[in-house]
């Protein structure tokens, strides 16, 4: 599968987590500080947003410090359902009910170990099948509200 991955900047932690990735054979394509550029969060959180929306990648991973810049930042683009996920149990989650399409972590909360937990339920989990609807209403959301600013 190819993954997205970006960050507001490059830790232990991101190193971790794309090594991981090459790891379950995933193809990764790197934003942002983890690509050398040195660009601001918001702008890589877009491009990483912009890459899945527009399928050049199937899903992406996504950190900042807390999480949730990086969140709002990826779902304000179109198509994006971007997941804060702190454990895996959260992370299994977003895919069953969300059919969430970019996982996001904290670079202050998460430690190795945990963020191995969550890749491995993130990617061995998908829609549930009566969650269909749900996400189809998610869409029209989008739809209603596209193009509206505050």
């Amino acid at each position: 599968m190819k993954i997205a991955v970006a960050s507001d900047e490059r830790t232990h932690l991101t190193d971790f987590v794309v090594e991981e990735l090459k790891k379950l054979g995933h193809e990764v394509t790197l934003f942002g500080p983890l690509k050398d550029d040195e660009i601001p969060w918001t702008i890589a959180s877009e491009q990483l947003a912009n890459s899945v929306a527009n399928a050049e990648t199937e899903q992406g991973v996504l950190f900042c410090y807390t999480g949730t810049g990086a969140s709002i930042a990826a779902n304000k683009v179109p198509g994006i359902r971007a997941a804060l996920c702190a454990d895996a149990e959260t992370a299994r989650g977003a895919k069953w009910w969300n059919d969430a399409n970019v996982l996001v972590m904290s670079l202050r909360k998460t430690s190795p170990d945990v963020a191995k937990e969550i890749l491995g339920a993130w990617f061995s989990e998908k829609v549930r099948d009566e969650e269909i609807e749900t996400i189809s209403y998610l869409q029209e959301i989008e739809k209603r509200y596209s193009g509206h600013s505050r």
